[in-house]
C-alpha cells in the first residue's frame, strides 16, 4: 500500500483502490505518524497534537483510533502476530513504510536529488505531478499541520523553480514561458521566479520582455517591501543587456546573500539606526513596516532576508522599545520555523542573531531568555563555520547581550569585545569597530582598569568621528563622569559637586538624543544616588527625581533617607531580584547596602550570593556610565549582616 499527504491524506493499496481509513481523527493520527518520517512519536506528543484540551480518556481514544488504523491497513494480519505497519515502540507509535510508499517523502528525496545532479529532473517532474493540493489539505486545525504544511509548501515552490532552471540550464525552456508567468502572478515575491522568467523571456527570443520582467521585479520589491533585487536578478539584467548567451545563475535556488544595496528601506532604517538621534525613532517604524510587509507576501526567504538585513550593531542589554523586541523576535522565531533545520545557514544565522539581540528586553519572561542565549551560540557557530566576518560580528554581538546571566561576567564580555574589535578591524566593519570599543570600554570600567576605558573611550570618539555616530560622543561623556566620580574619593581629587555637575551635562546630552528612553529613563538619579554613596552620604530624595526602572531597587534607601524605616523595610523586602542586565551588580549592591541598614538578615544573604563572582568589579561600571564603588564594600556589608563568613 501506499499513503498520499500531497492533497487530502488518504491510503491506496496495490491495486490503487483506496483504504477506509476511518473518520477525520483516524486520518490525523495517520497523517502525524507520517510527518515523524519514520519516528517514534511518543503517546503524549500524539494526544497534545490531537487535542487543544485533552478529554479525561484521551489516551484510551488514542489507542482506539491506532487499533483501527492497524486493521485498515493490515486488514490481512493474522490474529495475534504484531503489526508490521503502524507499530507500538517504547513510549508511542511509529509508521513502518519505505520512503517510497509515502508521496510526501518520495517528493523531497526526488528534489534533494535533482539539487544534485540534473540527470534527477524526471523524478522531479513525477513527484512535483503527484501533488493533489495543499499538503495535509482536510487536517485545518492541527498546529503541526499547519507548520508541515507551510514546510512542504515552500519545498514544492523551490521544486518548480529548480525544475524550470535545470530546463532552462540544458538549452530548452522557451516553452515554460506561460507557466511561469501565472507562477510569478501567484507569487509575486520569490526572486527566482522572476529571474527564471526572465531567462525563458530572453531563450524564446524575447529580449524587451525578459528585461520589462526584470524591470517589473524591481518596482514592486522596492514600492511594497522597499528592498533592491538581490544579485541574481542584478547580474541577470546586466548579461541580458549585454547579450550574454548563457545566462546561467550560480547553481542553487536559495538567495545566499542576505545583505542589500544601500537604497533599500531596510539598508535606510539601518543607515538611520546608526546615525542615532530622531533618526533611529524614524528607523524602528521603518523596519518593522517592513517586516510585517515582507510577512504578508507568505515568502520565507524573503522575510528572513527582511529580518536578518538590520544588523544594527547594539550596546545596551535593555531595549528602548519592549513591544517591538517581542514583534521582531517572534517574527524571527517563526521564519526559523518556517525555514526549517536545513535552510540556508547564513539567514539562519542571521535570524537566530537577531532573536539574541532583540531578545535582550528585562520585559521577557518565561523560557524567552534561555532560548535567546542559546539562538546567540547557534548563530556564532553558524558563522563561524561560514567564514563570514561581518555575520560573526553580528552573531557576537547577540553573544555579548545574552552575557549578563549574572554578576561577575565583565571579563568574559572583555573577550566577546576584543573578537569584535578584531574582526572589525580587518574586514573594515565600522560600525562594529566602534562597538567593539565600547564594549571593551564598559568591560574595562567594570574591572576597575579606568586608564584601559579611557584609550577605548578615545578610540571610539576617533571612529564615530569617521562613521558619524553620534551616539559615541554622547555615551563617553557619561563615562567621562563616571571617571570624574569614582576620583572625587582621592585626595586631591575633583570635588562631589564637580562629579555632580559633569553627571548633569552629560545627562543633558542624553536628553536631547531621542530614541534611547530605556537608557536615559532613571540613569541620572541613579548615578547621584552611587556618588552619593561614594561619599557616605544619603540617598538623594528630591521628589521631582524620576528613578525610572532602578525604583524598586533605589526606593528603600530613598525611604530611609527620609527617616521612614518601616516603609523602607517593607519596600525592600518586596522589591524583586535585578534584571540581568547593565546594572544588575549595582542593583545588588543597593539592595546588599539597605539590607545592611535595616538588619534584614534573608535578604543580606541573598544579595551577598549573588554578588560573590563580582567581588573584584565595580558596582555600575559594567554599563560604563556610574559607579557605585567596588562591590567588594557592598558584599562586605551584606556578609556581615547575615553572618556569613
Amino acid at each position: 500500500m501506499r499513503i498520499d499527504v500531497l492533497g487530502a491524506v488518504r491510503a491506496l493499496r496495490d491495486d490503487g483502490t483506496p483504504v477506509d481509513l476511518g473518520g477525520p481523527r483516524h486520518r490525523e493520527v495517520l497523517a502525524r505518524l507520517v510527518a515523524a518520517e519514520g519516528r517514534m512519536v511518543p503517546t503524549d506528543t500524539l494526544v497534545d497534537d490531537l487535542w487543544a484540551e485533552p478529554p479525561v480518556r484521551a489516551v484510551g481514544a488514542l489507542r482506539t483510533f491506532v487499533a483501527a488504523l492497524r486493521r485498515a491497513v493490515e486488514p490481512d494480519r493474522p490474529p495475534r502476530t504484531p503489526p508490521r505497519i503502524l507499530i507500538t515502540q517504547g513510549p508511542g507509535y511509529a509508521l513502518c513504510l519505505p520512503r517510497g510508499d509515502v508521496d510526501a517523502h518520495r517528493f523531497e528525496d526526488a528534489l534533494a536529488r535533482a539539487r544534485r545532479t540534473p540527470e534527477a529532473l524526471t523524478d522531479l517532474d513525477a513527484a512535483l505531478a503527484a501533488w493533489r493540493g495543499p499538503a495535509y489539505a482536510d487536517v485545518t486545525a492541527a498546529a503541526w499541520a499547519r507548520r508541515e504544511r507551510t514546510r512542504l509548501e515552500e519545498l514544492r515552490l523551490e521544486g518548480t523553480e529548480l525544475r524550470a532552471r535545470l530546463l532552462l540550464d540544458s538549452g530548452s525552456g522557451a516553452e515554460l514561458v506561460a507557466e511561469l508567468g501565472a507562477h510569478v502572478t501567484e507569487h509575486p515575491w520569490r526572486e527566482p521566479a522572476w529571474g527564471l522568467l526572465a531567462r525563458a523571456l530572453h531563450r524564446a527570443g524575447r529580449q524587451a520582455d525578459a528585461l520589462a520582467t526584470l524591470r517589473r521585479a524591481r518596482t514592486m520589491l522596492v514600492d511594497q517591501l522597499g528592498l533592491d533585487p538581490g544579485a541574481d536578478l542584478r547580474r541577470l539584467e546586466t548579461d541580458i543587456l549585454h547579450g550574454a548567451t548563457t545566462l546561467q545563475p550560480p547553481r542553487t535556488v536559495w538567495t545566499t546573500d542576505a545583505r542589500f544595496g544601500p537604497r533599500t528601506t531596510v539598508e535606510l532604517a539601518r543607515t538611520l539606526a546608526l546615525a542615532g538621534g530622531d533618526a533611529l525613532v524614524h528607523s524602528r517604524r521603518d523596519r518593522l513596516a517592513a517586516l510585517r510587509a515582507a510577512e504578508r507576501t507568505g515568502d520565507t526567504v524573503l522575510t528572513a532576508r527582511v529580518i536578518g538585513a538590520y544588523d544594527v550593531p547594539a550596546l545596551w542589554s535593555r531595549a528602548d522599545d519592549p513591544e517591538q523586541s517581542r514583534a521582531v523576535v517572534e517574527a524571527a522565531e517563526r521564519t526559523l520555523t518556517a525555514l526549517g533545520p536545513h535552510g540556508p545557514a547564513d539567514l539562519r544565522a542571521r535570524l537566530l542573531a537577531t532573536v539574541a539581540v532583540e531578545s535582550r528586553s528585562a520585559d521577557l519572561s518565561g523560557t524567552a531568555p534561555r532560548r535567546a542565549g542559546l539562538a546567540a551560540r547557534e548563530a556564532e557557530a553558524l558563522a563561524r563555520k561560514l567564514g563570514d566576518p561581518a555575520l560573526l560580528a553580528f552573531a557576537l554581538n547577540g553573544v555579548f547581550l545574552q552575557s549578563f546571566t549574572r554578576p561577575g561576567l565583565a571579563a568574559g564580555r572583555d573577550v566577546v569585545g576584543a573578537e569584535i574589535l578584531d574582526l572589525a578591524t580587518r574586514h573594515e566593519l565600522p560600525n562594529f569597530a566602534v562597538l567593539g570599543r565600547l564594549i571593551r570600554l564598559q568591560s574595562a570600567s567594570a574591572l576597575g582598569d579606568l586608564d584601559a576605558a579611557t584609550a577605548h573611550a578615545e578610540a571610539a570618539e576617533q571612529l564615530a568621528a569617521v562613521t558619524e555616530a553620534s551616539l559615541v560622543p554622547v555615551l563617553t561623556a557619561w563615562f567621562r563622569a563616571r571617571v570624574t566620580a569614582a576620583r572625587s574619593t582621592e585626595p586631591g581629587g575633583p570635588t562631589a559637586a564637580t562629579a555632580a555637575a559633569h553627571y548633569r551635562a552629560a545627562d543633558d546630552a542624553l536628553a536631547a538624543t531621542a530614541g534611547m528612553p530605556g537608557l536615559h529613563r532613571g540613569l541620572f538619579p541613579l548615578a547621584l544616588l552611587g556618588l552619593r554613596l561614594l561619599h557616605g552620604r544619603p540617598a538623594p530624595t528630591d521628589p521631582a527625581l524620576d528613578w525610572g526602572p532602578y525604583r524598586p531597587w533605589t526606593q528603600p534607601l530613598v525611604l530611609l533617607a527620609r527617616d521612614r524605616p518601616d516603609e523602607a523595610r517593607t519596600a525592600l523586602t518586596t522589591a524583586p531580584e535585578p534584571p540581568l542586565d547593565h546594572m544588575q551588580e549595582a542593583l545588588w549592591c543597593l539592595t546588599a547596602h539597605a539590607a545592611a541598614r535595616l538588619g534584614e538578615r534573608p535578604v543580606a544573604a541573598r544579595a551577598a550570593t549573588a554578588l560573590r563572582a563580582a567581588r573584584t568589579e565595580q558596582a555600575g561600571g559594567a554599563s560604563g556610565m556610574l559607579t557605585l564603588g567596588p562591590v567588594a564594600r557592598y558584599l562586605a556589608e551584606a556578609e556581615a549582616c547575615a553572618d556569613m563568613e
